[in-house]
């Protein structure tokens, strides 16, 4: 395994995998493959409801949970904690050995996503549960704010639901003076959301009956994501790009090379990966084609998200992928409320 495919990018690259929403097998897998670090979200604990192995036990947890937490919402946010903590014991051996690595990320309610004070302070409550837990937080106007505060505070970031690159130059800007006024530099994560983005953008030319070829939809996310990692390299920031929300095996092949941390899910993602062994080739640094840019710029969408200064930050949180992102998260977090009212009941009726 060890001269497996990722194996083989780390010792030859700056790129890293970290593995998103693995179940605790998965975790172990991938950490095998070479994953550094894991991220998940507010889907996760409906996710693992959905499987066997993870099931039971995290009907555990909810009973354990219902059983003295009285609100659901609540109740919800120490759940995914819970779940999620058997996670943070797995990859804490590497953070002990490097604290730049063996993170895992957790995110909170995302209904309560323009509540900064909400934001912080389950931050602060996820990091209880270990020293490599790190925050992810949305680049929107409430989660900046909180972003701001927890640097104040140490905490590692991620900054995510990055789709554009004004959503990228704000989170490194706040960082930048933030970082100078408090002396304090927590590690933090920009991620671009690339896969999320170019769904988006395929559903919007389907639906709107754009004529643009899927050749150039396929590279949309990709090209946002190597202007904005030139951006943030030429500028100095101090800061490490996060390739995420991935739809296809090119989402991470095509950022190979560059100095960025990328993660997928394990299965049909690293999982097939490690099974195909691809060479290892250098492709961040691709040329972006003017025809293809030229092509997307025709999309108002894609302008607000290439273009520098293309969204207001109090137009972070209803950009389009962004609210698309998060509709996903909002679907998964009412899952969790279901099956925590549906235990209630079931509580009751005993």
């Amino acid at each position: 395994m060890s001269h497996g495919y990722f194996h083989r990018v780390a010792r030859q690259s700056p790129t890293r995998l970290w593995i998103n929403n693995p179940t605790q097998e998965e975790a172990r897998k991938a950490i095998a493959a070479g994953a550094i670090s894991c991220t998940t979200n507010p889907t996760y604990t409906a996710k693992m409801l959905q499987e066997e192995s993870e099931k039971d036990a995290v009907m555990g947890v909810i009973d354990q949970v219902t059983s003295t937490a009285g609100d659901d919402a609540k109740a919800a946010s120490e759940i995914q904690r819970q779940v999620i903590k058997p996670l943070v014991e797995i990859f804490s051996p590497l953070y002990a050995k490097d604290p730049h690595q063996g993170f895992v990320s957790i995110q909170g309610d995302p209904y309560a996503e323009d509540d900064y004070a909400n934001i912080v302070e389950a931050a602060l409550a996820d990091r209880a549960l270990g020293e490599n837990v790190i925050a992810k937080i949305p680049v929107t106007a409430a989660g900046l704010k909180a972003i701001e505060h927890l640097i104040w505070e140490n905490v590692p970031i991620i900054a995510t639901e990055v789709m554009a690159i004004s959503q990228a130059t704000a989170v490194c800007e706040l960082y930048e003076r933030t970082c100078a006024r408090t002396g304090r530099r927590p590690p933090l994560f920009v991620t671009h959301i690339t896969g999320i983005f170019d769904e988006y953008l395929h559903n919007l030319a389907c639906q709107e009956e754009i004529p643009i070829a899927k050749d150039i939809l396929w590279q949309a996310g990709t090209i946002v994501a190597r202007k904005q990692y030139k951006l943030l390299k030429e500028r100095g920031y101090q800061v490490t790009m996060l390739g995420g929300g991935a739809r296809g095996l090119h989402h991470f092949t095509e950022m190979v090379g560059g100095d960025i941390h990328v993660t997928i899910n394990w299965r049909g993602a690293a999982e097939e990966l490690v099974r195909r062994d691809p060479p290892v080739v250098y492709r961040m640094d691709t040329p972006i084609p003017d025809y293809a840019v030229n092509e997307l710029l025709r999309i108002p969408v894609f302008r607000m998200a290439f273009e520098e200064g293309g969204l207001a930050v109090e137009e972070f949180a209803d950009y389009g992928p962004v609210r698309y992102f998060r509709d996903s998260f909002e679907a998964g977090w009412s899952a969790l409320l279901e099956a925590i009212a549906a235990r209630r009941k079931e509580q009751e009726g005993s």
